[in-house]
Parts: C-alpha cells; sequence; structure tokens
C-alpha cells in the first residue's frame, strides 16, 4: 500500500488509472493478433499493427517490443502455407 500521505494516495489512484488502461490496450492487441493469425486477413493484420503501434506510441510498449510483435506476426500472417 501506498504511503499514508497525500501525494501516496494520488499515485496510488494514478497507478490503479493507468494499469487499467494499459491491461485493456494490451488485451486489444493481443486479440487482433490472435484474428490476425487465425484470418490471415490483410485487413486485419493492418489493424493489428496499427494497435501495436499506438500502444508504443504512448509507451505502453517498449518500440524494440513492439518492432518484434510486428515482425512475428507479418511473418506468420504473410508466409505461404
Amino acid at each position: 500500500m501506498a504511503k499514508r500521505t497525500r501525494s501516496g494516495l494520488k499515485r496510488l489512484r494514478q497507478t490503479v488509472k493507468r494499469t487499467l488502461r494499459n491491461r485493456a490496450v494490451k488485451s486489444r492487441i493481443k486479440t487482433l493478433t490472435k484474428k490476425a493469425r487465425a484470418t490471415r486477413d490483410p485487413e486485419a493484420l493492418r489493424a493489428a499493427v496499427k494497435a501495436i503501434d499506438k500502444a508504443a506510441a504512448k509507451g505502453i510498449l517498449h518500440r524494440n517490443t513492439a518492432a518484434r510483435k510486428k515482425s512475428r506476426l507479418v511473418k506468420a500472417v504473410l508466409q505461404p502455407g
């Protein structure tokens, strides 16, 4: 638990809010990624890559993590077979 100071309680509120937002964004990325892999649809791939890029821009994902996810996803969706 945070310090029982006004600033500590505020930090706790901010952390909870950010955690919920970040969790929602990451969950959406996972859903879109699964959909793109399953359907192998270019539109689904585009949506997933866009979501990953947005998360990286907001700092939810590290840029190298985003690049790795996009690379593996494109490889999985566009590879024949």
